[in-house]
C-alpha cells in the first residue's frame, strides 16, 4: 500500500506500525510568530514535493510540571514554533475505506500538553478500524490572553482549524468526515464540551467524549482581562497583541507561570476576576471566555437551550479526581476535621453536604472526604449536570479502578492509558508507580470507545432521567449502575423530572 497522501498543503508519506500507517507533524496552520502568536490561526504554507511525516513536530511551549507532578504525568517538550500539528494514524490509507474518524484534544489545564505525549499513541485505534488524529493547539496567554487587539479564544481556533483540516483531508487518509468523533481529557474534555456548543464548530464531528470535563469553563472578558495585565505587566510592556508578538516564547511562557504562580498565592477574586477564580475548577487565568463567535454562552447554558442536541454525547469522570491533585504533594494530609469545616464554609458547602459524605464513608479521614467533595464539586456534578441538560442522546460513565501508588485511587488522568489501549508506553504507568494496569479493563473502555466512533452507541443504556445509567469501569468486572451516589450528587445536580 502506498503511505504517500495528498492533501490541501501538499503530499506527505506516513511511516509503517503495527496495524497501519502514521503521519507524524503534518501542519493544520502556520507556525504562530511574532505578531501572529496572537492572531486568528492561518492555512499553512503549501509545500513542493512529498514531505516526510516521520517525526514528532515541536510541541507548544510551555514549563515541565513541578514536583512531584512531573513524576506522576508524561509531557515531553519539543522547541520550536511549527507545532500548529495534527499527528494521524490510519489503517487503510485510501479514499474508499470510510472508516470513522476520532480526534483527540489533550489537557493540561489550557498551559501544559501536547500530541507528543507516549500515551497519545494511535495505534490501536487504527487496530480497530478507527482513524485517530491528535491535535496541537496554542496554550497559555498565546492561546487565550484576553488582548483588545487580538481575537478571543485563538486556542479553540486552532481546533477548530484542526477540525477544518480534518473535514477537508481526512478522506485521503482513509477516514470518514461525516464520522467524526472529538475526545479529550482535563482542558481537552473542557475544550470538547465548549466545541460542542459553539456555533463556530457546528458540522465539523457527530460525536463527542467529555473525560473529566466540564460544562461550565468560560470566564467573562472583563475577569480575564486582569490576569492578562498582569502577565504583560511582568513582562514590561502594554497588554495588546501589538507589544506582547514583540516578546520571544520562552520569555512569555515565564510570565504566565509567574503569574499563575501569584493567583495562587492569594486567589482574590477582586484582584484576579471571579471567573479565573471560580469556573472550570478555579485558579485559571488562560481559559476559553464568553465571546460572540466562539462561545457565546456558557456551555451548560447552551446543553439546557437544546444546542448540540443533534451531537451524541458520551460523558464521565474519575471517582477519584482531586486526589491527584492535593494526596502527592501531601496536602491532603494535612486536613483535619477542623480545618475541613473552615474549607466548607469557604467553599459554600452546607453541613449537609459535610455530613452526607462523612457519614457515606465511615473511617475515611477529614483529607479523605475533602478531596471526595471537590471531585464532585469541580468534575463529577458538572459532568452529570451536563449529561441532564443535554437533549441529544447522552451515556454517562465514571473510571474507578484504584491506582495503589501514593494512595492516588482513580485519579485524574488515569483513564487514559485504558482509553487509548496504551498501558505498555512508558508514561501510562507513572500514575501506577510503574505496574501495568490490568489488561482486560483497557479492553473493555478502549473497545467502548471505538463503539461509540462507530455508531455513537458504547454498549450500555443511554443516561435518561429514568434511571440515570452510569457504565462503572472497574477491575475485575465493571458493570452499569443506575443513578449511584443518588443521595451525595442529588446535593449538587439538580435533576430533570
Amino acid at each position: 500500500m502506498d503511505p504517500v497522501v495528498s492533501t490541501s498543503s501538499g503530499q506527505t508519506r506516513g511511516v509503517a506500525v503495527s496495524h497501519g500507517y502514521a503521519y507524524l507533524g503534518i501542519p493544520y496552520a502556520a507556525p504562530p510568530v511574532g505578531p501572529g502568536r496572537y492572531a486568528a490561526p492561518e492555512r499553512p504554507q503549501p509545500w513542493d514535493g512529498v514531505r516526510l511525516a516521520d517525526t514528532l513536530s515541536s510541541t507548544p511551549t510551555q514549563l515541565p510540571y513541578p514536583e512531584p507532578f512531573s513524576g506522576l504525568l508524561p509531557n515531553p517538550t519539543i522547541p520550536g514554533d511549527d507545532y500548529l500539528t495534527v499527528n494521524v494514524w490510519t489503517p487503510d490509507p485510501s479514499r474508499d475505506a470510510q472508516l470513522p474518524v476520532m480526534v483527540w484534544i489533550p489537557g493540561g489545564a489550557f498551559v501544559r500538553g501536547s500530541n507528543a505525549i507516549d500515551v497519545y499513541d494511535g495505534t490501536n485505534f487504527a487496530r480497530d478500524g478507527v482513524v485517530l488524529v491528535s491535535v496541537n493547539y496554542r496554550l497559555g496567554a498565546p492561546g487565550f490572553a484576553v488582548l483588545p487587539d487580538a481575537p478571543h479564544n485563538r486556542g479553540l481556533r486552532d481546533q477548530i482549524q484542526a477540525l477544518e483540516w480534518v473535514r477537508d483531508n481526512i478522506a485521503a487518509f482513509g477516514g470518514d468526515p461525516e464520522q467524526v468523533t472529538i475526545f479529550g481529557e482535563s482542558a481537552g474534555g473542557m475544550s470538547v464540551m465548549t466545541l460542542v456548543t459553539s456555533p463556530a464548530a457546528r458540522g465539523l464531528f457527530r460525536r463527542a467524549v467529555v473525560q473529566s470535563g466540564s460544562g461550565r469553563v468560560a470566564g467573562e472578558q472583563r475577569d480575564l482581562a486582569l490576569p492578562t495585565a498582569n502577565f504583560a505587566e511582568r513582562l514590561g510592556v502594554s497588554a495588546t497583541a501589538a507589544e506582547l508578538g514583540a516578546i520571544g516564547p520562552e520569555a512569555t511562557v515565564a510570565a504566565q507561570f509567574q503569574t499563575i504562580d501569584a493567583m495562587r498565592g492569594g486567589a482574590d477574586p477582586a484582584v484576579w476576576g471571579a471567573t479565573t477564580v471560580t469556573r472550570g475548577g478555579g485558579l485559571m487565568p488562560f481559559f476559553p471566555v464568553l465571546d460572540e463567535e466562539i462561545v457565546p454562552q456558557i456551555p451548560e447554558d447552551a446543553l439546557a437551550a437544546g444546542v448540540g442536541r443533534d451531537i451524541d454525547l458520551l460523558i464521565g469522570t474519575t471517582a477519584d479526581e482531586f486526589r491527584f491533585f492535593v494526596v502527592p504533594p501531601g496536602l491532603a494530609a494535612m486536613i483535619t476535621p477542623e480545618v475541613l469545616a473552615g474549607m466548607a464554609a469557604k467553599q459554600g458547602w452546607s453541613d449537609e453536604l459535610v455530613q452526607t459524605y462523612t457519614a457515606n464513608r465511615p473511617g475515611a479521614t477529614a483529607g479523605d472526604v475533602y478531596c471526595a467533595m471537590v471531585t464532585d464539586s469541580y468534575f463529577t456534578a458538572p459532568s452529570r449536570r451536563a449529561a441532564e441538560k443535554h437533549t441529544g442522546r447522552t451515556y454517562a460513565y465514571e473510571f474507578a479502578w484504584p491506582s495503589e501508588h501514593l494512595d492516588l485511587r482513580s485519579a485524574h488522568a488515569l483513564e487514559i492509558g485504558f482509553v487509548f489501549d496504551t498501558l505498555d508506553q512508558p508514561g501510562a504507568s507513572m500514575l501506577t508507580g510503574g505496574v501495568r494496569g490490568p489488561q482486560d479493563l483497557a479492553d473493555s473502555m478502549h473497545r467502548s470507545w471505538v463503539a461509540f466512533a462507530q455508531d455513537g452507541d458504547p454498549g450500555w443504556a443511554p443516561y435518561e432521567s429514568a434511571d440515570r445509567a452510569v457504565q462503572v469501569f472497574n477491575h475485575p468486572s465493571s458493570g452499569t449502575g443506575h443513578d449511584p451516589r443518588a443521595d451525595e450528587l442529588a446535593l449538587w445536580v439538580q435533576r430533570r423530572k
